[in-house]
């Protein structure tokens, strides 16, 4: 961007352990001791999403300009545009142009064949979770998970429906004790995830389902994690390590 006369401001980076993903369930006690479900890492998401400086800067620009500054970082509404089909039906496009098209070549080398793999495997999801849902052995850890809970003092039957409490508890109270209370019962439903092994049955679960997916599906998810480390690698030769 600056080689092509405009500012931009990088996004500053969260730390490794803000960036955790707990996915459907946690069994990281210390994390949920200390950050709970993670909502005062969202909230400063938010927050320096909504005071980007690039979108004051854009927005200080001229309309000529500001079609200039379009152009420049993905190749505006004249760039090629790339497509990949979804398993189930529909189809996903993005620009291929300007400074995002020369980062992305960058990391990933052949970006439509990583775009089409990624949104393939980003997309497989609906085809297993149902079944991992119905599976015998998880649905028998996620009743341990639940009576635990309920011994607790949490009567949830999974752990969607304690994150979507905690969220609402933070509507009706002050913030201090939202996040105690967010905290204590994150606590406790990671607890009770070690103890039932829930993510272990589910993690286990997950890859038996994604053995049976078909093999054009299982390439893609390859191919898509392939680039996702080869990227990875990249970027590290380029940015100094989180901390």
């Amino acid at each position: 961007m600056n080689r092509n006369g405009f500012a931009y401001w990088q996004a500053q980076r969260e730390s490794l352990e803000e960036s955790r993903t707990a996915g459907y369930v946690s069994d990281d006690v210390d994390w949920a001791r200390k950050h709970g479900y993670g909502s005062q890492i969202t909230a400063k998401d938010d927050r320096q999403r909504r005071h980007n400086p690039n979108i004051a800067y854009h927005a200080s620009l001229s309309a000529a300009q500001r079609r200039k500054y379009d152009a420049a970082m993905d190749g505006g509404l004249d760039a090629p545009v790339i497509t990949a089909e979804l398993p189930r039906g529909g189809t996903v496009k993005k620009r291929e142009g300007g400074c995002v098209a020369e980062s992305e070549k960058q990391l990933y080398g052949d970006v439509r064949g990583w775009f089409r793999a990624d949104k393939v495997a980003g997309s497989l999801q609906a085809l297993y979770v149902p079944k991992i849902m119905a599976d015998t052995k998880f649905t028998t850890a996620l009743s341990a998970w639940s009576q635990c809970m309920d011994r607790a003092g949490h009567p949830f039957t999974n752990p969607g429906a304690a994150r979507q409490a905690a969220a609402q508890q933070s509507l009706q109270m002050g913030a201090a004790r939202a996040f105690r209370a967010e905290r204590d019962l994150a606590v406790a439903d990671a607890t009770c995830a070690r103890n039932t092994s829930l993510r272990a049955i589910g993690k286990e679960r997950e890859n038996h389902y994604i053995k049976e997916l078909p093999s054009a599906y299982r390439r893609a998810l390859n191919l898509s994690r392939a680039f996702q480390h080869r990227a990875l690698q990249r970027a590290a030769a380029l940015a100094s390590p989180r901390t």
